[in-house]
């Protein structure tokens, strides 16, 4: 299993949101949250370019780097406030205990995925796939990609479990079966229409029904 991390994992989206709202603000770049909202898991890069685009203003390399490191430190600053969502950790103890191969694989960078990670007890043997790992993020397949390929495992035979249609269309590419949570916000229909092919309330939700996806667990 593949998972996603802001939204699928954490309950980290909005922190996410809030921060990039304040970073699009310093440069004089005024966005709805809501539109924000609607770009989250993507690659940073194509986020600033759709966000950006819907204002017609044009970044330069430097103003879009900038713009990256002012989101970290907004979302750095808003760590605290961020949780496990519901079920999130019995689902990986679960899941480890069972011997199922689980990785996590997120379009955040080392600097804010690392920070997010801590929130989570991992166990150490589990891969991490971040931005900087691959050539190109969500809704491109890289990342789960390289995630199936650390564990060993054929990316075909594999789930990923991602809470936006970034999620769903990179599933989609990579040739695996896409699992949808409505944690991150997007609409079950959403999802489905990305790819989906079940849709589950958060990761309590998704444990409470995991034969559904033909794991079997020691009862």
């Amino acid at each position: 299993m593949l998972f996603d991390l802001d939204g699928t994992l954490l309950d980290s989206v909005y922190q996410h949101v809030l921060a990039w709202k304040e970073a699009l603000a310093s440069a004089g770049i005024d966005l709805s949250i809501w539109r924000i909202h609607r770009r989250i898991g993507m690659s940073g890069g194509l986020f600033l370019r759709a966000l950006v685009r819907e204002t017609g203003r044009e970044l330069t390399t430097a103003e879009a780097d900038q713009l990256r490191e002012r989101h970290e430190t907004g979302y750095r600053s808003r760590l605290g406030e961020v949780r496990p969502l519901p079920g999130a950790q019995d689902l990986l103890q679960v899941l480890t205990n069972a011997g199922v191969p689980w990785a996590i694989a997120t379009s955040g960078s080392q600097a804010t995925a690392g920070a997010s990670l801590e929130v989570l007890d991992l166990p150490p043997e589990v891969p991490v796939i971040t931005r900087d790992h691959v050539a190109y993020a969500k809704p491109n397949p890289d990342l789960f990609l390289a995630a199936a390929e650390a564990l060993g495992r054929p990316i075909t035979e594999s789930f990923v479990v991602g809470d936006s249609v970034w999620d769903m269309l990179a599933s989609q590419r990579a040739h695996a079966l896409g699992i949808g949570v409505l944690s991150g916000g997007y609409g079950r229909e959403e999802l489905e229409t990305a790819g989906a092919y079940r849709v589950y309330e958060d990761p309590r939700d998704l444990l409470a029904h995991i034969d559904e996806l033909g794991i079997r667990m020691q009862l």
